[in-house]
């Protein structure tokens, strides 16, 4: 599997962003899809995830109302809406798969436990 997030740039304090993960291959209906962040010399944080069929989803509490993790399994994409974006949102934003981990919920916060990563894509935020 391989992932290309997009969507990043430059946008002022309460602006939104909507990043994009293309996955490739046949797989991409049964792969638990998630968004990680990080800011140099600080550890990669987890953001959102969302399960199969993108009923099940959860989040960071420090985006919780203001991010929305979403797919469309039929074009192969996760997408993370970013509303009222704050200057601390600034990262480069990574999109990750999971085959076989724990799944969408607390256990599936460490990036460890992640099978596929694409590149990332840099969101800066203004204040």
């Amino acid at each position: 599997v391989q992932l290309q997030a997009s969507g990043g740039g430059l946008v002022q304090a309460g602006d939104s962003l909507r990043l994009s993960c293309a996955a490739s291959g046949r797989t991409f209906s049964r792969l638990v899809m998630g968004w990680f962040r990080q800011v140099p010399g600080k550890e990669r944080e987890f953001v959102a995830s969302i399960g199969w069929s993108g009923s099940s989803t959860y989040y960071d509490g420090s985006v919780k109302g203001r991010f929305t993790i979403s797919r469309v399994n039929a074009r192969n994409t996760a997408y993370l809406q970013m509303n009222s974006l704050k200057p601390e949102d600034t990262a480069l934003y990574y999109c990750a798969a999971d085959r076989s981990g724990p799944g969408v919920g607390p256990s599936g916060t460490r990036d460890t436990s992640w099978d596929y990563w694409g590149r990332g894509t840099q969101v800066t935020v203004s204040s």
